[in-house]
């Protein structure tokens, strides 16, 4: 099974890595105009979107009108191949993941090397769910980056199965506690992908082959509402382990505490979205520093001693 769960994880890594580059060149297209086209009648605006669409879709459908019955697809055959290779990605990195806790009996959350495929697995998973939902596909390169990038980092790590130190030798807890952990981590980064997007978009719709700036605010905020519970159950059911290891519910310990201001920070976020003075801009700057206080609770025990340094979580 570890062999196989090896085999599975180099394979996955090649795929996130076609999934990364085929987003790269679908983004690079529709920034230089060149839109790969497709025949379909140059009808009216579908009733869905008449009066409540704006940005790249009208922009696009205004395009189609123009050109004879030409419109610019947004799902071209390098977007589908881009999201082919993600979601094959996603599928050989996941089976990797769970051939892994076979071989292991627990959740493959027990060193730094399987901490970081799942997290890894995480990102394309809420890419893959979140990117379909709400057509942010020309952002995809984004969390296929990060998530290959952490790919390319799990696998510089020792992959060796090693005895777990008494502290993490509760499989119930291990399994679900550093599962939310990677999944919450992983739909971050999409609101962390779409609030950069909101960014680069601007309130006036600066770029036509992205999504329009409320299209992405709504798809942060949505993941920021699936995330953000998830992450405090983490944070909670972290407390009630540390009291079994440690005789203690909290400690301020660098990973509780990096925590702890990462759970702040998007409890910020969705404050301040709601605020009119707030909503915006600053509210897609909070999304960043999140995403970078994820980073650093998921690296923290890497440059700061405490409990968590052990079996390299």
């Amino acid at each position: 099974m570890a062999q196989a769960s090896s085999i599975l994880f180099v394979l996955g890594s090649i795929a996130a890595a076609l999934a990364f580059a085929a987003h790269v060149g679908h983004a690079v297209l529709l920034a230089n105009g060149r839109r790969l086209a497709v025949l379909a009648p140059a009808g009216p605006m579908p009733a869905f979107a008449a009066g409540g669409v704006t940005g790249s879709f009208v922009t696009a459908r205004a395009a189609a009108a123009s050109t004879g019955g030409l419109r610019a697809a947004g799902a071209s055959p390098l977007s589908r191949a881009a999201w082919g290779a993600a979601a094959i990605a996603f599928a050989l990195l996941l089976a990797s993941l769970v051939t892994r806790g076979i071989a292991v009996g627990r959740g493959p959350y027990g060193n730094l090397y399987e901490f970081s495929a799942a997290f890894a697995t995480s990102m394309l998973g809420g890419y893959l769910y979140l990117g379909r939902r709400y057509a942010i596909r020309q952002l995809g390169l984004i969390p296929t980056g990060v998530a290959l990038a952490m790919i390319l980092y799990a696998s510089s790590l020792p992959g060796d199965i090693e005895p777990l130190v008494p502290a993490l030798q509760n499989a119930p807890l291990l399994t679900i506690h550093v599962g939310l952990a990677v999944i919450s981590y992983g739909i971050f980064a999409t609101a962390f992908a779409a609030g950069v997007g909101y960014l680069v978009q601007g309130t006036a719709d600066r770029f036509s082959w992205l999504p329009s700036h409320k299209t992405l605010d709504e798809a942060a905020y949505r993941a920021v509402i699936i995330a953000f519970p998830i992450f405090a159950t983490m944070i909670v059911l972290g407390s009630w382990w540390a009291s079994i290891a440690w005789s203690r519910y909290w400690g301020w310990d660098p990973k509780e505490t990096s925590a702890l201001v990462t759970w702040l920070t998007y409890a910020v976020y969705l404050h301040a979205r709601n605020q009119r003075r707030w909503a915006g801009r600053p509210a897609a700057i909070l999304l960043v520093i999140g995403f970078g206080m994820v980073l650093v609770t998921y690296s923290g025990s890497l440059w700061f001693t405490g409990l968590h340094a052990y079996s390299g979580l």
